[in-house]
């Protein structure tokens, strides 16, 4: 991404902006998809509320709605935290996934608009030009606005509402359970592959590309887990403000 969060932050609060519950939403969400968050740190709400500089009671209402799209996870009378994944239920949401989205790439074989090719084609060559120049945020921001088209324009709606939702859980998993040192997890064949069998209307093969496409990402992964100190501030916040560093022990 081309500016930081806390530019962002200050830019919002320079023109007098109200800083929203979405805003926050999207903020932390965007951390935990990029893997600049990782699954496990602890989100409390006074520090949450510092950083953003907003109330507890708005801090709450995003802390809620990231609970509900499955990004953090609450207890009672416990600190939010970024949710870790088992191994057990990550091996069942790749599971989820290759039948859903392969589904939906055989729906959509042959029976793409020329508009959603021309939109997926571009966000396949953004993809390769931001792993070209080592921009692992942005090549991860196109490779998931490619499978997030495939759900928006799924002919089966309840198909795609499921895609979505199984597109954010293997995102979590993947920032959790990335192999150590590997600094991508680009597969460089993989969409410009889905794209021609979309657009030659082989459903069987758009069905195999995605299966082969998610094996692959899944075989990348370490399941174990990896203790790490996680600066929140200097992720989320803006300013010179307080060093917040948390475990995700």
């Amino acid at each position: 991404m081309s500016t930081t969060w806390q530019d962002e932050i200050a830019a919002e609060t320079r023109a007098g902006r109200r800083i929203s519950d979405r805003f926050i939403v999207d903020k932390v969400r965007a951390a935990v998809l990029t893997q600049r968050l990782p699954p496990g740190t602890r989100l409390p709400e006074v520090a949450l509320g510092e950083i953003f500089g907003v109330s507890r009671s708005v801090v709450r209402k995003a802390l809620t709605r990231l609970a509900a799209d499955h990004v953090v996870s609450q207890q009672p009378n416990q600190v939010a935290r970024v949710r870790a994944p088992s191994i057990e239920e990550t091996r069942e949401t790749f599971a989820a996934r290759r039948l859903v989205e392969g589904e939906v790439a055989a729906l959509l074989a042959g029976g793409s608009t020329p508009t959603l090719l021309e939109e997926i084609a571009l966000l396949v060559e953004r993809e390769a030009e931001a792993h070209a120049r080592g921009d692992e945020p942005a090549r991860i921001e196109h490779s998931l606005a490619i499978h997030h088209l495939l759900a928006e324009h799924s002919p089966n709606r309840v198909l795609g509402a499921m895609l979505t939702d199984l597109i954010l859980r293997t995102s979590i998993v993947i920032a959790l359970y990335k192999r150590a040192g590997l600094a991508s997890c680009y597969l460089a064949e993989d969409h410009p592959a889905l794209l021609a069998h979309l657009r030659s209307g082989d459903a069987e093969a758009a069905r195999r590309s995605i299966h082969e496409h998610l094996q692959a990402l899944e075989g990348l992964l370490d399941l174990s887990i990896r203790e790490t100190r996680i600066d929140l501030m200097a992720i989320l916040g803006q300013g010179e403000g307080a060093r917040m560093s948390l475990s995700r022990g």
